[in-house]
């Protein structure tokens, strides 16, 4: 994928692909924490239990901040966050695209830049209802090296048999 060599290739703070009429920038002066913080609050099942405190101090100690952009207008249409080490662990969280820009590949564009950066990272992540889309870039059911301490509180809107905490990705 092109646009993906031309992300690796510059520095972070600094990588930028097109996808139709958006792109996708990793800059995290850039990111909307606005749009953010109004997606996880109303709209994503998986953030609404967090404060607008709590998530900008993920957003502050995230080693990747994503966001996809309407080219012409500038509007945040799309945002992932990465954290972990930032070496060799990662956590894909807080995947999403507005509904204004979905079906124009940036939820693909959003998880294949966080993935695709550097192949030692090894990435996880909770879904609860986009196993495809995370498939396609590799991410598998867990295998007998992984275990998970869920919560004890269950997330709002995550039913407590679903497991842990899901997201498109988060918390």
């Amino acid at each position: 994928m092109a646009a993906l060599d031309a992300l690796r290739r510059a520095g972070p703070g600094s990588r930028r692909t097109t996808v139709g009429e958006y792109e996708i920038d990793d800059d995290p002066t850039r990111v909307d924490r606005e749009v953010v913080w109004r997606y996880l609050s109303t709209e994503a099942y998986w953030g609404r239990w967090r404060d607008r405190r709590m998530v900008e101090a993920q957003l502050d100690e995230a080693f990747l901040l994503l966001g996809a952009y309407h080219r012409g207008s500038g509007e945040m249409v799309g945002f992932a966050r990465g954290t972990g080490d930032g070496l060799s662990f990662g956590y894909l969280a807080d995947v999403f695209v507005l509904d204004s820009a979905r079906g124009a590949g940036l939820g693909k564009a959003l998880v294949a830049a966080v993935v695709e950066q550097d192949p030692r990272i090894r990435w996880v992540l909770f879904t609860a209802d986009a196993h495809g889309l995370y498939r396609r870039y590799g991410f598998t059911d867990p295998d007998a090296t992984a275990m998970v301490r869920p919560s004890s509180v269950p997330a709002p809107g995550v039913s407590p048999g679903a497991g842990v905490r899901g997201a498109v990705s988060g918390p």
